[in-house]
């Protein structure tokens, strides 16, 4: 798999062959095939493994504090330091899904549709308790997710600032475009 994410963030899913990740894996095309019946299955298991661990990250960081604003900073510290670390797997996750056969892209937008719904149910916390004010609850939680995610776009080991830092200027960020008001 980590032969595929490689071939997949230098050439895109598209242009990558089995012969490419195999090679890359140091085995015989065939087998590649022993693991993985076609080239849209390993890109299913590298897309629903990344969805499903940034879903439980999510999930782990709203159980563990009841403060949306607390639970915002860092699920959004967390959450833009994964991209930044992982970039080039997450770019792979995030910006190839359109490759996936219809069932597995179903299953992988319902783990996305998951986490945006945690998300958006943190930021109506925040405003109920009158610590956020947005005019529309799915936009922000939207806007939120997609800052984190295009960090994978852009960012690479050469990038300042790190991945922990990163995190802590978008979470500033968020929070200020949620309309929350320290102090």
């Amino acid at each position: 798999m980590a032969a595929a994410v490689e071939s997949f963030a230098e050439r895109g899913y598209h242009a990558t062959t089995t012969r490419d990740i195999a090679t890359a894996a140091g085995m015989s095309p065939a087998a590649l095939y022993v693991h993985f019946p076609a080239k849209s299955a390993v890109l299913f298991a590298i897309s629903r493994s990344g969805h499903e661990r940034t879903l439980a990250m999510v999930e782990s960081i709203v159980a563990a504090d009841p403060d949306p604003v607390t639970t915002m900073r860092t699920l959004v510290e967390r959450f833009v330091a994964w991209h930044a670390k992982r970039h080039v797997v997450a770019r792979v996750v995030q910006h190839e899904l359109h490759a996936l056969p219809p069932d597995d892209y179903d299953l992988v937008v319902d783990l996305r549709r998951r986490t945006e719904r945690l998300v958006r149910e943190v930021i109506t916390r925040g405003v109920d308790a009158g610590a956020f004010t947005v005019p529309d609850v799915r936009t922000a939680a939207r806007a939120v997710l997609s800052l984190g995610i295009d960090v994978a776009r852009w960012y690479s080991p050469a990038s300042k600032p790190s991945p922990a830092m990163l995190g802590r200027q978008y979470a500033d960020l968020v929070l200020s475009m949620l309309g929350h008001r320290a102090g």
